[in-house]
């Protein structure tokens, strides 16, 4: 069974390199929706294959980090990255550019983490993150899978080097989730949310 949780953020972006001239050269935003869903075989004691409240905690901030914020991509000019920094209080620095296609796998690989470092209480069984949706637009979205996420031909994307401003780690319940999620830090779901 899959099953499918929508969170929604408003960020801007530069997508260095692309075709269209307006999206290359200009600094411009997007309300994006994002699709995580899950898959599993068995049901938890509620009957759900996982529940929703319960993505309301780490997934819901990591996604929520995006949200009001300036998407930079490391490679591009440094004295835009550095200008970008300088007049925005909310930005995340990526290890690739923040096209729509990027951000699922980004998005996937953080989810992925998360869930992997997560333990599950409520009789919860084989929960995988079977995709990530981000819808850029109404008529465009790009879906990333686990191939995708971890791809080598498309680029392995370095955890490591994403950078959350300081504003938008003060906005999770730990400022340190990040750090957390990267080292594997045990999550262990609450039993009521």
């Amino acid at each position: 069974m899959i099953i499918r949780k929508l969170f929604k953020f408003e960020n801007a972006h530069v997508v260095r390199g692309c075709s269209t001239q307006r999206c290359r050269a200009s600094i411009h935003g997007h309300s994006y929706k994002v699709e995580v869903l899950f898959e599993s075989k068995y049901l938890d004691r509620g009957q759900m294959v996982y529940d929703f409240g319960l993505m309301k905690q780490g997934m819901k901030e990591m996604i929520d980090s995006f949200d009001h914020a300036v998407a930079i991509w490391s490679g591009d000019d440094p004295e835009y990255i550095e200008a970008m920094k300088e007049h925005s209080n909310r930005w995340v620095l990526l290890p690739v550019s923040p096209s729509c296609e990027q951000f699922s796998r980004v998005i996937f690989l953080m989810i992925d983490k998360l869930l992997q470092s997560t333990l599950m209480i409520n009789g919860e069984r084989g929960v995988k993150l079977y995709s990530i949706i981000v819808h850029e637009t109404d008529t465009g979205y790009a879906q990333a899978f686990d191939e995708d996420a971890y791809s080598e031909w498309m680029g392995i994307i370095d955890l490591d080097q994403i950078e959350f401003s300081y504003e938008v780690r003060q906005g999770w319940s730990d400022p340190m989730l990040w750090e957390k999620i990267l080292t594997g830090a045990l999550f262990t779901n609450p039993d009521t949310v």
